[in-house]
């Protein structure tokens, strides 16, 4: 448990300076981008984190849980059957990105280089994600926040400094803010993989026994298959829902000019403010999964239970007083990325989407660490038909609108928030008030 709270205190401290970077990295995007070009930049990035994760995997997440699991002898042999994994599919991977990217859609509105840029993140994020797997498992959470930091402060500087000193137009800018972000994803690939290599020296000269490489690779794709259909799922939906916003919006009487801006400034501006204290439910889905895992493959319940009240407290005790602050705040924070009310005011209303999605980033990881990835996913389906029907219905009416997209929004997280609350109180054995726990016997 101590591992546990210095692993969440440190990654909080570093992400709480990562996020202060990357409100500056949103800051510089508003001003030199505008709306539009926000707007496009927030549509495409959907897209982006889709690739990110088909080349991720998910192997941070197994592999993590593997190695907790795990004693020190095998880890050596771990990461050698994660190694060739990783080299076999990314090698499938990025034949087909190369064949079908040029031809996706999506892309049209772009610079022509935008394709080509985007393929560079396939080796990167793969081999990333190995090295990421294994300090998260070994809760060496310094190196990941490390890791963390550099991104966010690699992409402000480039930003800054072309920004600075070069001139673009509205075409070529939107290139340039892809660009910084995938020079960030390739020098934490850099520091990761140097750090990677060290510690697989250090482990050469450790006693070590080997896992039948069978056992291995199942074990891995148990945890990778079922996550990554999750993650490829919301992945999916993330890059679906700009579309399918601005197609309810033009349905609704406005211009597809006037619709891509009000999105970026729901996504651009009100998203970025109130998303801000995320950090702390990331560090905490970072520790959570490892911890979980081990504590649980131990049939210790006590614990968790114990771990998730305090998870709980923690998440309400930065959340609420987070909420309230936008709520109150709204016009001066937003008044720094652009002077607009409408950017104030979806701030506002979107206070229980930001609320709730606080506390669901934990409980997933919970989820992920009891193995109830199938549970996971299927409340998603869920929450995600929830609100994309309530997009649809309500957002192309006239009087409605992006109303309509922050209802749905609000109501999709909450419904989510639930679902997972209310497996996890089942699974170990905890009633929902956090009261009258029940002993697990098995």
């Amino acid at each position: 448990m101590a591992i546990f709270y210095k692993g969440i205190l440190f990654l909080a401290l570093s992400a709480f300076l990562g996020e202060g970077v990357e409100f500056l990295v949103n800051l510089i995007l508003a001003k030199e981008l505008g709306k539009h070009g926000l707007g496009l930049y927030m549509s495409i990035l959907p897209s982006i984190y889709l690739l990110v994760l088909l080349s991720s995997f998910e192997l941070p997440v197994s592999i993590s849980k593997f190695v907790a699991e795990k004693e020190d002898r095998f880890h050596r042999n771990i990461l050698y059957h994660a190694i060739t994994i990783t080299i076999i599919f990314t090698s499938i991977l990025l034949v087909f990105a190369m064949v079908l990217i040029p031809f996706i859609s999506v892309f049209d509105g772009y610079h022509p280089y935008t394709r080509w840029f985007i393929i560079l993140l396939v080796p990167v994020i793969s081999f990333t994600s190995v090295a990421r797997g294994y300090f998260m498992g070994r809760h060496k959470m310094g190196k990941i926040a490390i890791a963390n930091f550099i991104r966010k402060s690699v992409q402000l500087v480039l930003l800054y400094l072309l920004f600075r000193f070069f001139q673009f137009d509205s075409e070529a800018s939107v290139l340039i803010a892809i660009a910084s972000f995938i020079g960030s994803e390739i020098a934490v690939f850099l520091y990761l993989c140097y750090m990677l290599i060290i510690q697989f020296q250090q482990l050469k000269r450790m006693p070590f026994s080997n896992l039948n490489r069978k056992a291995v690779r199942k074990n891995l794709m148990a945890v990778s298959v079922p996550t990554t259909g999750l993650r490829l799922f919301s992945a999916l939906t993330g890059a679906i829902q700009p579309f399918l916003i601005k197609a309810a919006l033009v349905r609704s009487g406005l211009s597809e000019t006037i619709a891509t801006e009000h999105f970026g400034m729901l996504m651009g501006v009100a998203a970025s403010i109130g998303f801000f204290p995320a950090f702390i439910a990331h560090s905490l889905m970072t520790v959570l999964i490892p911890a979980v895992s081990k504590t649980y493959s131990n049939r210790d319940y006590s614990t968790l239970q114990k771990m998730l009240s305090q998870v709980m407290m923690l998440t309400f005790l930065y959340g609420v007083p987070a909420v309230v602050v936008f709520y109150v705040f709204a016009p001066q924070l937003t008044s720094i990325f652009f002077e607009s009310s409408t950017a104030a005011s979806y701030l506002q209303m979107l206070w229980p989407f930001f609320l709730f999605h606080f506390f669901v980033m934990p409980m997933q990881a919970f989820l992920i660490g009891l193995g109830l990835i199938k549970e996971t996913f299927i409340h998603g389906i869920w929450s995600t038909i929830v609100s994309f029907a309530i997009i649809i219905v309500l957002s192309s009416r006239p009087e409605w609108r992006m109303d309509g997209v922050i209802i749905a929004m609000n109501t999709g997280s909450i419904l989510l928030a639930l679902m997972h609350y209310l497996s996890i109180c089942k699974s170990i054995g905890v009633s929902i008030f956090m009261k009258g726990l029940i002993q697990k016997n098995n």
